[in-house]
């Protein structure tokens, strides 16, 4: 393992250990001791082994950043993970990616790059800040040690996506980051709700994952090789696709998997579900984990995406069309968790918007300030409804500012990075999206996006107002609970607020300066093809990204008049008819969706679990009883056919290896005759030939 940055492979391992340690004490200590474990242990083994993942994170990316642009990728070997024999592959082109036989051998392998480098500081330290919260926010909890040892499997799974150097630690990264999911948002395995929106998240994520393990087979099976530097240099020479092609087909199998990550237009539907786990997993879900690694996926494959046009355009579109669905169905929402959850899709949609444009730096960045100001969001929210004694319900709430200050003030520093005003980091990112949409001739993504933009203000105008504005509509019981949040809570809301302030000017846009971000990144597209954007002044940029900031100040404008000068609360808006309606049940997507999908699989398997059997039991057992009816014998599918293969598999490996293991009877004289009769047989058939 040595290399420029020897210690690399640790980072990911500290999580991880993190998650062994307390697993196994919080096991060993409430199962056989019968105790409870030591919440100040646990949470300083959790929280202290993703500080040490941080901080050996910037030291990493601090002696990378001291190489020249050009060397900006290090690979650390860890170990050889798989060895197999020699496979067939396909190659590609006419002859440009030639056919043949290759080794299939896949190594254990850490890379750090630009891209790389950004993932691990935002997973790492957005991360830290989560666990932070969550000590305050979970203290009371019965299942304190669980929580955390999964929060750290979160994290090992997470830094094993981001930084692998192949598509198959990407895919390992990717499952494991789904089943952690499934834990940590059926946390509260006790609630029906919680549960159901566990195994919501994990079936709607196999569909993309399915998609994407295809992708990533078919990507060998035509190549030879699962790691990025070896494939990004078999393509660098291959132009664009004219047509629908196999670069295509592999693309479009990756945004499948994407789209159910990040969660996008069809599969979108598991994301504002999972605000059912605690609120820190939402913040870690929501903004730093799980749903930005489509986003990273598309990225990293950007010398892919490049060469097939159609991937490309469709992932733009598809990312402007969730952005605005999405910002449609936040509007009317009354759990504040949900609000921010339809949001988080929204503003993945922009940045899908962003790939989709070849934008990809942009859509990066936005990535980046998003995990600032939308765990902040979520945090916020968590110390809301931890002062308000579990209340989430935002007609239940109101005046906050002045029992909750701190909370409101750091709030209020993301609500303005989110709405995209100057100088917070979302203006920078969203701004950067728009102007590159407008620049490449992506005019409809631009529209899109835009009123996108001015639905986002609305409906986050209307969350601060109705949360820290308006009339006061606190429960009496509520009230009796409410109280700041403890400095464990509130100093991670601290930093988020600085980040949302100031996260953004690292990438400022050419009429304000050098983009230092897009700099940063640019060794890792140098093998995409993007074509020459119109040179545009910088006074016309300068004019739009005003634009943009209008339309925001539009949203605003309109959500302060209906919801604090006029004083409507969600319970009035309820009135105001069939719009209404669609929007609050999302436009009925998930009814679909029950009505298409749901029942006609729950029925048949009814159909097949109840189908009477009583004949058939009758002329197996030979009772009169059974013969006349009156037992019926129900699941016979499971029984006979899935039972029945399973079982006939398992006879039949037992009856060959009772034969075959006769042959090995251990007796050299058994042996010797075996032999002879061998070469008696094998002589009399070449005499007799």
């Amino acid at each position: 393992m040595n290399g420029p940055i020897p210690y690399l492979w640790l980072i990911p391992l500290l999580p991880l250990a993190g998650f062994a340690i307390n697993g196994l004490y919080g096991l060993i200590t409430q199962r056989v001791r019968e105790r409870k474990p030591n919440r100040y242990l646990v949470a300083t083994l959790a929280c202290g082994l993703v500080l040490a993942a941080f901080v050996l994170g910037l030291a990493a990316c601090y002696e990378l950043a001291q190489l020249p642009a050009e060397e900006r990728s290090v690979e650390q070997l860890v170990f050889h993970w798989i060895q197999g024999g020699d496979v067939a592959t396909t190659g590609y082109g006419a002859g440009a990616v030639a056919p043949g036989t290759v080794p299939f051998q896949v190594e254990w392998a850490i890379l750090l790059d630009p891209l790389s480098a950004v993932m691990l500081l935002v997973v790492t330290g957005v991360g830290l800040l989560i666990h932070v919260f969550a000590i305050g926010y979970m203290w009371a909890d019965t299942g304190f040690y669980r929580f955390f040892s999964y929060m750290n499997l979160f994290m090992f799974a997470m830094l094993v996506l981001v930084l692998g150097n192949n598509y198959l630690m990407m895919f390992l990264g990717w499952e494991g980051v789904g089943f952690c999911s499934y834990a940590l948002i059926g946390f509260y395995f006790h609630k029906q709700s919680a549960g159901d929106a566990g195994k919501k998240a994990f079936v709607v994520n196999r569909v993309g994952d399915y998609g994407f393990i295809v992708g990533v087979l078919l990507l060998f099976a035509t190549f030879g090789t699962f790691n990025y530097g070896r494939l990004a240099g078999l393509v660098k020479d291959l132009p664009a696709e004219a047509h629908f092609g196999i670069l295509s087909a592999i693309t479009l199998l990756f945004f499948i998997g994407a789209c159910g990550k990040s969660a996008q237009i069809p599969l979108y539907v598991w994301l504002p579900d999972a605000m059912e786990g605690p609120t820190p997993v939402s913040a870690l879900i929501h903004a730093a984990t799980m749903v930005t690694a489509g986003v990273y996926m598309v990225t990293r494959s950007n010398f892919l995406f490049t060469r097939a046009p159609v991937s490309l355009e469709l992932v733009g579109f598809v990312g402007v069309t969730t952005a605005l669905a999405a910002a449609l169905m936040a509007l009317f929402q009354r759990d504040i968790k949900r609000v921010l959850a339809y949001s988080t899709v929204s503003q993945l949609g922009y940045m899908f918007a962003a790939l989709g444009a070849a934008a990809f730096a942009a859509g990066i960045m936005h990535l980046m300030t998003h995990a600032f100001f939308k765990a902040l969001l979520f945090l916020g929210a968590g110390s809301i409804i931890h002062a308000l004694h579990h209340e989430q319900d935002l007609q239940h709430m109101g005046n906050l500012r002045r029992h909750m200050p701190l909370t409101f003030a750091t709030m209020l520093m993301a609500y303005l990075a989110i709405c995209g005003i100057f100088p917070f980091s979302g203006f920078f990112s969203k701004d950067e999206i728009l102007w590159r949409s407008f620049a490449s001739g992506h005019y409809v993504f631009y529209g899109i996006g835009l009123a996108a933009a001015g639905l986002t203000a609305f409906y986050m105008t209307r969350l601060m107002v109705l949360t820290f504005f308006s009339t006061e509509r606190i429960t009496p019981e509520a009230k009796h609970h409410l109280h700041e949040s403890p400095a464990v809570m509130t100093v991670p809301l601290v930093v988020l607020a600085v980040l949302s302030v100031v996260g953004g000017w690292i990438g400022l846009p050419a009429w304000l300066g050098a983009n230092t971000f897009e700099h940063w990144l640019e060794p890792v597209f140098r093998y995409a093809i993007r074509p020459e954007a119109p040179h545009f002044s910088h006074g016309f940029e300068f004019a739009m990204a005003m634009g943009s900031v209008a339309v925001a100040a539009i949203g605003i404008g309109l959500a302060y008049l209906v919801y604090q000068r006029r004083g409507v609360v969600p319970d009035q808006e309820m009135t105001w008819g069939r719009l209404w309606q669609a929007l609050y049940h999302k436009f009925y997507i998930d009814e679909l969706y029950d009505a298409l999908i749901i029942r006609p699989c729950k029925g048949l398997g009814n159909l097949l679990a109840a189908f009477d059997l009583s004949v058939i039991d009758g002329f197996v057992n030979g009772t009169a009883a059974a013969t006349r009816g009156s037992a019926t014998v129900s699941g016979w599918f499971d029984k006979y056919v899935v039972d029945g293969l399973v079982n006939l598999q398992a006879w039949i490996v037992q009856n060959v290896s009772g034969v075959l293991r006769r042959l090995q009877t251990g007796v050299a004289p058994n042996y010797a005759l075996a032999i002879v009769l061998g070469i008696v047989i094998l002589s009399c058939l070449y005499i007799f030939r």
